[in-house]
């Protein structure tokens, strides 16, 4: 393969010192990277392959093309079941073993890499699915953004608050489609509530319960905080398996010594690549509650948190967190199975239960008299055709996502915390702040 020099890093705003191909390596300075990019800058546009029609390219009415990034667990169900309709044309993974299990899967025809980067170079492909570790999703989404890819990203969107606004800036910037892979405000019954979310949308709509609401979200109403994705407070150094680039799994994250509990199947559990229980289930329980609230484009302005002292490198467990919006409106994690709030949804006038039961008189005949809540793009293939935002997109993820990271940010700091949510910062919290937008380990940033 030619050399090459990759200019949607440059587009992202990603600096990568050392860009490898094959056996050969060009080592370019940030000023000449950045000095050539902004010289074409003026001519360079992206332009969707499936938008063409031509250049030899199948037309999207035929065939879109996918790759996915991250083969391990979670990203071999995007091989198996997810995104179905567009055409597998590339895998990518830094441990040469879940490689061959995928492999495996798809059989011959798919091309294999080992940094996703050069999957990103690839014209052919139109959408990326991001199934790697969190702490992977901003600057993957951001590079893919840039590099005029549609993108189809892992839950929770994002590790921290400031990767969100620069996945935001990115999509909006290259015009790209976005999805997360959670799927419950638009389809599915909700875990333990027992009907899909459309009806508790509409029942919040209809004013019968009041204004504002407290959700509950816990054991009591139907949702497993999964407090087993605990990390271990004393890894010792192990010999980093021939088969794992630990280097680029580890990517932006501090550099930890190695431990098999960090990667794989338990990375939840420690912050630099995840939130426990919260980030791995945050999105599915939260996204759903937000819009039903009608909060996608805003956030709490407080954070109150109930927990044990956690640990500054593992994750633990918590007994509550609750966040309140300006009006009023409370979502409450319960994380110790407790609450008193046994309702899902309370408000002034009534409640809703598991199983859209309420105390309400007559309940269910005065909900008929209510329209459904306005339909949405659920199919992401027809979105991408299309170039219409997702049901659950950049966007109302962002919003989603800052509910999970809120609630990270005031355990590890083990206080209560307010928050602006127009600028997205805490309010007289330094160190808060800090939390917001982590610096990622070199030469890695977006």
């Amino acid at each position: 393969m030619q050399e090459k020099f990759l200019l949607f890093t440059a587009a992202a705003n990603c600096h990568y010192s050392t860009l490898t191909y094959s056996n050969k390596t060009t080592m370019v300075s940030r000023r000449s990277f950045l000095k050539t990019f902004f010289a074409a800058a003026g001519a360079f546009t992206i332009v969707p392959r499936h938008v063409l029609g031509g250049n030899g390219y199948t037309p999207p009415s035929d065939q879109i093309t996918k790759a996915v990034i991250g083969v391990g667990g979670m990203g071999r169900e995007h091989l198996r079941n997810i995104n179905p309709g567009a055409r597998l044309l590339a895998i990518c993974d830094v441990d040469t073993l879940h490689l061959q299990k995928a492999l495996e899967m798809v059989g011959e025809g798919v091309d294999t890499y080992r940094d996703f980067r050069a999957v990103l170079d690839r014209p052919d492909i139109d959408i990326v699915h991001i199934a790697t570790p969190p702490h992977w999703h901003g600057l993957m989404s951001v590079a893919a953004a840039a590099a005029g890819k549609d993108i189809w990203c892992e839950k929770p969107m994002t590790r921290t608050i400031a990767e969100g606004q620069k996945v935001v800036a990115a999509v909006e910037r290259y015009s790209r489609i976005f999805r997360i892979n959670t799927w419950f405000r638009f389809r599915s019954n909700f875990y333990g509530f027992g009907t899909p979310v459309k009806q508790i949308k509409k029942v919040v709509e209809s004013g019968l319960l009041g204004w504002p609401l407290t959700v509950t979200v816990g054991a009591t109403t139907g949702f497993n905080w999964k407090f087993y994705w605990r990390g271990k407070t004393h890894l010792p150094p192990e010999w980093i398996p021939e088969n794992l680039d630990y280097d680029m799994w580890l990517g932006p994250a501090p550099f930890k010594a190695y431990n098999n509990h960090r990667v794989h199947g338990t990375f939840r559990g420690y912050w630099d690549y995840d939130g426990g229980g919260l980030g791995d289930m945050g999105q599915h329980y939260l996204d759903p509650v937000q819009y039903i609230l009608g909060k996608d484009d805003t956030s709490p302005t407080h954070v109150e948190v109930d927990a044990p002292q956690q640990h500054y490198d593992a994750a633990g467990t918590w007994r509550q967190i609750r966040m309140t919006y300006k009006d009023g409106c409370k979502i409450v994690l319960d994380g110790a199975g407790d609450a008193d709030e046994t309702a899902y949804i309370r408000g002034p006038k009534g409640s809703l239960y598991p199983g859209l039961k309420s105390d309400i008189p007559n309940f269910a005949e005065k909900l008929k008299a209510f329209p459904d809540p306005a339909p949405q793009v659920t199919d992401f293939i027809t979105a991408v055709k299309t170039r219409q935002k997702f049901a659950l997109n950049e966007m109302n993820g962002h919003r989603s996502t800052t509910l999970i990271n809120l609630g990270k940010i005031a355990l590890r700091l083990g206080r209560n915390l307010r928050f602006d949510p127009l600028k997205q910062r805490f309010i007289d919290d330094e160190a808060a702040n800090r939390l917001v937008d982590q610096p990622m380990r070199a030469p890695w940033y977006i």
